[in-house]
């Protein structure tokens, strides 16, 4: 579900930087899953919206304000490159917003045969949502999602080699 929810990358960074920003959206897509590490109960407060994404927010601007530069320095400039001002944040808080919203989505399909139904609009509205369409373990939806979107990220891909961006990592003049 990660890998179709990353999607919009091909639509803001040239080929390199929509495959970081996939790559990290899928590893945290789990983000939600906190509360397996937490004492809170599990589909609880980290299964909202509003965890995921003050989450997100949090995480986005601490590294573009405190890492922005020493990300910069180390990876970026001895190659003759610079990160827009808010690519980093947008990198961060989108890649951590979209797996985490993945990750509800798909628990919302799916959770309340195996957990406890997911509450992702609280604390505005205190009632369980899901849908009950896909059994987690179903191999049809599995690998049907994860064909789908690898299709569909190949052709942006391949799309992808014709297109400028406007929020690509740019060479320094």
């Amino acid at each position: 579900m990660a890998l179709l929810f990353a999607v919009p990358a091909w639509l803001l960074w040239d080929g390199r930087v929509s495959l970081a920003f996939i790559g990290f959206t899928v590893a945290t897509a789990n983000l939600p899953d906190l509360d397996l590490y937490l004492p809170v109960p599990h589909h609880g407060v980290t299964h909202t919206i509003v965890f995921v994404t003050g989450v997100a927010v949090i995480v986005g601007a601490i590294t573009e304000y405190a890492l922005k530069e020493r990300l910069d320095r180390l990876f970026l400039k001895e190659r003759g490159y610079s990160a827009s001002p808010g690519a980093l944040f947008l990198f961060v808080a989108g890649g951590l917003f979209l797996g985490g919203m993945s990750h509800l989505f798909a628990d919302t399909l799916s959770a309340p045969d195996i957990a406890k139904p997911l509450e992702p609009f609280w604390p505005f509205f205190d009632r369980p949502y899901f849908i009950d369409l896909v059994w987690y373990d179903s191999p049809w939806w599995n690998e049907g999602l994860l064909m789908l979107a690898v299709l569909v990220h190949l052709a942006l891909a391949y799309v992808d080699l014709k297109v400028d961006h406007p929020y690509a990592i740019s060479q320094q003049a």
